[in-house]
């Protein structure tokens, strides 16, 4: 085990020995003197309750290290590694308000040696204990909330895009756009059909998918092919691949088991009669008026994400003046080669970000998500001169099964002329 190793270990233990130390006294009141034997002794059965989670956490963290299990194998798994985070980020706002109430505790012990008046008597030390601990339990209810309530809580976002001089016969075209459906995630089949049925209900003229379809592996969607088949649009559906789909993520036994893999995701498109479009374009004739579909492949601004994509093979042979709409995953895109330099692309489509499945949003007053601290665009309409860009916050979720705030959304875009 490396230096670094045991240092983290360490500090974990002492962190985690200074909350359940905490929580002693404020569940129990003090114990003794405080040593680690009477605190363990004394609340044999608080300290079996506590102590279980780090163990168990040790136990699952070395398992999928070791190569023993897999989050992506096992849908169950997913929820047990939720259980875990939603515990741990409990502790952390836990062990911030006990930081604080000790804090307090501290000046008043000070105080009282310098001015010999006792700020802080037993009932009140009490209650600033169960304050620290009642405040920090917050995350607990919050979290299980978006477990339970919000992740195939399908929210509808109608938007208008206005067009500059955009062609007569595209006015009023509505794309229905949807990303990151990370299906290995998905535990159940019943809500998701909703999904369908939401996306159907808007009678769309073109229907775009703009990545992370799997979390790591190709059968993650078996279940589902025969779903999203059912997908209807007048002129077709298009999609794109996101960082999730090319297997990067995922320990395979060979180059040759990955390669397998995005074979059959590629082929899974294919049987639900969707274009995936890589580095490619397709021209739409509608009412007339020409439109370019272009679609790249993984493209980030970012260094811990792919970038595959190829923006000028994929608008090869366009007529530069064709209006173009390009889907891309990774909104970064935008910034590093859309905006301010490619003039012709008046709309790019992205997800990605999932709105980091966690913040706030009040509609014309205030929105913030943990997203906005890594993203310049992480959710919603923006807009820089002629140009617009759209993040999509996700029809499934990753990671923590959830969502708080930030709901799962499927998109009604409307083209208008100005």
């Amino acid at each position: 085990m490396s230096l670094g190793l045991l240092i983290f270990f360490a500090l974990w233990f002492l962190l985690e020995f200074y909350l359940f130390r905490f929580l002693v006294k404020t569940i129990y009141g003090p114990v003794g003197n405080g040593s680690g034997k009477e605190l363990f002794v004394s609340n044999f059965g608080f300290t079996i309750l506590y102590w279980t989670i780090p163990v168990l956490l040790l136990l699952n963290w070395s398992a999928q290290v070791g190569g023993l299990i897999h989050y992506s194998d096992i849908s169950i798994w997913i929820y047990v590694n939720a259980v875990f985070f939603v515990m741990y980020i409990t502790k952390l706002f836990l062990l911030l308000f006990a930081v604080i109430a000790d804090a307090f505790l501290i000046f008043g012990r000070g105080w009282k040696l310098f001015s010999g008046k006792d700020v802080f008597d037993p009932g009140r030390k009490q209650f600033l204990r169960n304050s620290a601990t009642l405040v920090g339990l917050i995350p607990l209810p919050t979290l299980l909330y978006g477990m339970v309530r919000n992740p195939y809580r399908y929210r509808l976002h109608e938007v208008d895009v206005v067009i500059k001089d955009l062609p007569k016969g595209l006015e009023g075209l509505k794309v229905v756009q949807i990303s990151d459906m990370h299906a290995g995630s998905w535990f159940f089949r019943e809500p998701v059909e909703r999904s369908v049925e939401m996306i159907n209900e808007q009678q769309a003229d073109i229907v775009v998918f703009t990545g992370d379809m799997v979390n790591n592996k190709a059968d993650e969607m078996e279940p589902f092919i025969d779903l999203f088949s059912k997908v209807k649009s007048r002129y077709g559906v298009y999609s794109v691949l996101g960082n999730h789909d090319y297997g990067d993520y995922y320990r395979w036994s060979g180059q040759r088991e990955k390669e397998e893999n995005f074979v059959r995701l590629l082929e899974i498109q294919r049987e639900m009669k969707w274009e995936l479009l890589r580095n490619e374009n397709k021209v739409l004739n509608i009412n007339g008026s020409a439109l370019a579909i272009v679609g790249v492949e993984n493209y980030s601004a970012l260094p811990q994400f792919p970038r595959y994509g190829d923006l000028d093979k994929a608008v090869e042979n366009l007529d530069p003046g064709i209006l173009k709409i390009l889907l891309s995953h990774d909104p970064t895109h935008w910034d590093a080669e859309i905006v301010g330099k490619r003039w012709d692309i008046p709309l790019m489509l992205s997800g990605h970000t999932h709105g980091f499945q966690f913040g706030f949003e009040i509609p014309g007053f205030a929105r913030w998500s943990p997203s906005s601290m890594i993203y310049n665009q992480w959710a919603g309409l923006y807009r820089k001169g002629q140009q617009y860009l759209y993040v999509n916050r996700g029809l499934g979720y990753l990671g923590y099964p959830g969502r708080v705030g930030i709901l799962p959304e499927i998109t009604s875009l409307v083209l208008k002329r100005t």
